[in-house]
């Protein structure tokens, strides 16, 4: 699983615990005192083992070494942070194996609908369709596989 912009692992810790012992999840954040943060919080739930969590630059995840195998995506309020949205999709279907999901949730207090659109049809020049418009509270949301 990927995870990029975690924070402090709000959604990393029980995404963590859902994994199990044999799952895992890379987590990239900009900031360094986020990662930080995410390792305290995972080692006092005992879920550290499960969790990879790196230091991603300005405009780059860097997780393009992974080849094709991730299962799902978790970009949860932050393709909208990223420099190049077209950048953000274009890195998660090099990752994603074929039928991978992202799940893309953005907060609509920032994002307009027109942007939001936009993000979709750049996950879909990566290779993404979305799937599912499930509905998240005050967020714009969809669910996308990797075709």
């Amino acid at each position: 699983m990927l995870e990029p912009g975690p924070g402090m692992g709000f959604f990393t810790i029980p995404l963590a615990r859902l994994v199990g012992s044999s799952g895992r999840i890379l987590a990239v954040d900009l900031q360094p005192k986020m990662i930080t943060g995410l390792k305290r919080r995972a080692a006092k739930e005992s879920v550290l083992d499960r969790i990879d969590a790196r230091i991603s630059s300005a405009d780059s995840m860097g997780v393009g070494h992974l080849g094709a195998t991730v299962d799902f995506t978790l970009a949860f309020a932050m393709v909208h942070e990223f420099p190049d949205a077209r950048r953000f999709f274009d890195e998660a279907a090099v990752v994603s194996k074929p039928g991978a999901q992202l799940l893309l949730a953005e907060p609509s207090g920032h994002v307009k609908d027109v942007q939001f659109a936009e993000e979709l049809s750049s996950a879909a020049a990566a290779g993404f369709e979305v799937t599912a418009r499930p509905v998240i509270r005050r967020c714009l949301a969809a669910l996308l596989i990797k075709r």
